[in-house]
């Protein structure tokens, strides 16, 4: 039983926690109501006196910031009816945003003005009713269990019965109790249930809002790519005019004392020391170009795709057909997929070939790997597939691996042509 409305149709309501949690719901409503229009009162006189000066308008201006204050108590309070929880109307915001940035932006989105709407309601007209039916049930209820005490130490009138004596009030317990436990109970359930869809109404998102928070959410993972891929240039560059310059320069010294020294122990250990440099910077090149391969950049996917099959140690088939060239995040998340995918197939699928297709469909770019390897990969068994998942998942797409005991292996790859998509 998820919900309230479903509770209150099963045969177990009465036997559950749901009655419980309606009269929680319902009682805590009370000092919270009487707060809210304790502050909605008091914020209003003072805006009210201070009105012939700039502060008065102020206050009144930042209502709605007491609007978010209500929203944030309410839908703590209506985990009690939805144990899933009211999702936040409110747009989210980067961390970089200042104070008053923020204060501003939230004053003015239709979600505070909704929830000073609802702190209205509610402060005037809900937590009256609630605490009239729930104080008067809670009420009856405990006198009705406490009926064999009082009614030992003195008589005890409820309605048209006196109660006498303990056996008359045990006697009333066991006639009376159930049947106002039941009414009560389903009364008040109904009542709690009602207030708790109103304030998931008022309180939770509307359609356009979820649209922008999933939009805003996307556009902040984007941003983490960007960063990322911001990050693998510069390291790239600095790699490229930094260290690598210097291996070379290192190399080309080497190499002419190699030329000025005569035979000798000296002369075996520069050329040793040569070998050793020129071998650094081939490791040093082959890092580079795995970080941002500059062949991706300027000449597009399939050629760097037949690039690094070009290097894979076991023969490679490339089939790929794009009709145009792709956003640059796009691009390098499908290379990565491939050159993580051939790397694995080198090490460990024990394969003697392998295929690479590529083409787009209905605005979607989709890219397969394929080997005739030994199968039984376990994408949890390293972070490289991880990694690109979470890649692909902020793009808005999607990585599928198949890869039975005994081959083949098929990776497969599907991703929107458009970041917008």
């Amino acid at each position: 039983m998820n919900t309230a409305w479903a509770a209150l149709t099963s045969r177990r309501y009465l036997v559950s926690s749901w009655p419980w949690r309606s009269y929680a719901y319902l009682l805590s409503s009370v000092p919270a109501g009487a707060l809210t229009i304790c502050v909605l009162v008091g914020a209003a006189a003072v805006s009210a006196i201070l009105s012939p000066i700039l502060i008065g308008v102020l206050l009144l201006t930042a209502f709605p910031l007491v609007g978010v204050l209500i929203g944030i108590v309410e839908r703590f309070r209506a985990r009690l009816m939805i144990p899933a929880g009211i999702s936040s109307p409110h747009a989210q915001m980067p961390p970089s945003i200042g104070l008053r940035e923020r204060l501003r932006f939230r004053r003015r989105e239709q979600a505070s003005v909704r929830a000073l709407g609802y702190g209205f309601l509610f402060g005037v007209f809900i937590w009256p009713l609630n605490a009239l039916l729930a104080g008067v049930s809670l009420t009856v209820l405990v006198i009705t269990l406490l009926a064999p005490i009082i009614a030992d130490s003195e008589e005890m009138g409820m309605g048209p019965w006196t109660l006498t004596t303990p056996w008359e009030g045990v006697l009333f317990l066991v006639l009376f109790g159930p049947v106002w436990f039941t009414v009560s109970s389903y009364l008040l359930g109904w009542l709690a249930a009602g207030q708790a869809e109103l304030a998931k109404s008022m309180l939770g998102p509307r359609e356009d809002e979820l649209r922008r928070n999933v939009a805003d959410l996307r556009r902040s993972r984007l941003d983490l790519v960007d960063a990322f891929e911001t990050e693998r240039a510069r390291i790239e560059r600095n790699l490229h005019d930094g260290v690598q310059q210097r291996l070379v320069g290192l190399t080309m010294t080497l190499g002419l004392a190699e030329l000025d020294l005569p035979e000798g122990d000296g002369r075996r250990l520069v050329v040793k020391a040569h070998g050793e440099a020129e071998a650094a910077l081939a490791d040093l090149r082959e890092a580079v170009r795995g970080i941002h391969p500059r062949v991706l950049v300027d000449h597009g996917l399939e050629a760097a795709v037949r690039e690094v099959a070009d290097r894979s140690p076991l023969p490679v088939s490339v089939r790929i057909a794009l009709s145009r060239r792709l956003p640059a995040p796009i691009e390098a998340a499908a290379y990565f997929v491939v050159s993580e995918a051939l790397g694995n197939v080198a090490k460990h699928a024990q394969a003697t070939r392998c295929e690479v297709d590529g083409w787009i469909i209905d605005e979607r770019l989709l890219v397969t790997i394929t080997d005739d390897g030994i199968g039984g990969a376990d994408p949890t068994g390293g972070t490289g597939l991880t990694g690109l998942v979470t890649r692909l998942d902020a793009l808005g797409g999607t990585l599928e691996l198949s890869s039975p005991p005994g081959g083949p292996t098929r990776l497969r790859m599907e991703s929107p042509c458009r970041l917008d998509d």
